[in-house]
């Protein structure tokens, strides 16, 4: 199942030469942090079964390249059985650039309030523990690393016409918006990071984010 795409206004170069080590770098870093990576899981999984029980994987929808849908893969962090439909109105607005400085709290985009995150699962979203498992999405060829986050159907139906640009690439657990800013910006902005991206992308620039992510996620910076 994918989702139609109008008016992408244009098409970028595909670089295949460069996208086959971008794919062959994915899988280089899975294998060789695997011994870091599997006992993270473990942990992260035991915690949130102790804090708060099943389902400890939290599944959803997302739109990818060209607008095809897959099924992300993330540690649950909100309490078990929540219903965050009454937040879809306020992330649509936010996408279509209706939210401004003056409506945020905190300086930051989440409408989430803490009452309705689980204690482990504030502490995973702090670290981005949480994004994890997206390195099954990774190694299915669904996400890339390095790349524009995803969103769920019912937030591209609000993209601008220029948004569509995000989806000419995989998307990615980190990517240039969330180095320079993540939920403290407008989603504008994420944008024009993530055409940036696409514009200049290239191994250096991944190994870039990759880097300044590890130091974000050390820090804590912009996290939930």
């Amino acid at each position: 199942m994918g989702f139609a795409i109008i008016n992408l206004p244009r098409v970028y170069p595909r670089r295949p030469d460069y996208q086959k080590s971008k794919r062959m770098i994915d899988l280089i870093l899975c294998i060789v942090l695997s011994p870091l990576i599997i006992p993270a899981v473990i942990l992260c999984a035991l915690a949130v079964y102790l804090d708060s029980g099943k389902p400890i994987v939290f599944m959803q929808e997302r739109i990818g390249k060209g607008g095809k849908s897959f099924r992300i893969y993330k540690f649950r962090t909100l309490k078990a059985n929540f219903d965050g439909s009454q937040f879809q109105p306020f992330m649509r607005a936010y996408i279509r650039g209706d939210i401004g400085n003056d409506t945020i709290d905190n300086g930051t985009y989440k409408p989430m309030s803490e009452k309705y995150i689980s204690r482990v699962g504030n502490f995973l979203r702090r670290t981005s523990l949480d994004e994890l498992p997206q390195l099954i999405n990774v190694l299915k060829g669904e996400m890339s690393i390095v790349g524009p986050r995803p969103n769920v159907p019912w937030e591209v139906e609000e993209y601008w016409p220029w948004h569509y640009e995000r989806l000419e690439v995989l998307p990615g657990m980190t990517g240039l918006a969330q180095v320079n800013g993540r939920s403290c910006i407008s989603f504008n902005s994420i944008v024009r990071f993530d055409i940036n991206y696409i514009e200049n992308q290239g191994l250096q620039l991944d190994l870039k984010i990759i880097w300044q992510t590890i130091g974000s996620v050390i820090l804590s910076r912009s996290a939930g």
